[in-house]
This record gives C-alpha cells, sequence and structure tokens, in this order.
C-alpha cells in the first residue's frame, strides 16, 4: 500500500465537498476539475492532502453522491 493510498480523510465534510464539487462540475462544465477544486479547498477549509484525495476519487469516479 503507498502512502498516498492511506491518506483517507472520512465524515460529513468529504462527503459534501464531494457532492459540491460533482454539483458544480455538472452545473459549470466551461470550469475544469482543478479550478473547482481549488474553490473547494477555500469554501470548505480543505488541507492540500484531502485536495489531492478529492481529485483522486473523482479521477476515479469512485465515490457516489446521493
Amino acid at each position: 500500500m503507498s502512502s498516498t493510498d492511506q491518506i483517507q480523510p472520512s465524515g460529513d465534510k468529504m462527503k459534501k465537498t464531494f457532492c459540491w464539487i460533482s454539483d458544480m462540475l455538472k452545473e459549470h462544465p466551461e470550469k475544469n476539475r482543478q479550478q473547482i477544486i481549488s474553490e473547494a479547498e477555500i469554501r470548505f477549509d480543505l488541507s492540500p492532502k484531502e485536495c489531492d484525495f478529492l481529485d483522486r476519487k473523482l479521477r476515479d469516479n469512485s465515490v457516489e453522491c446521493n
């Protein structure tokens, strides 16, 4: 297991952030994923590691937002 696989933030904050990013990607197709993650970083007070985690999950499409 690599060190990046061990970073798995959990909880409501990450779920809310992921759902917000997913919604923004759908509502603003003109923005790229990195722009929206940067906005989420400020809006949800995310650490760089949390942003990396979200970026990986969005690329993998491995999290669902209900």
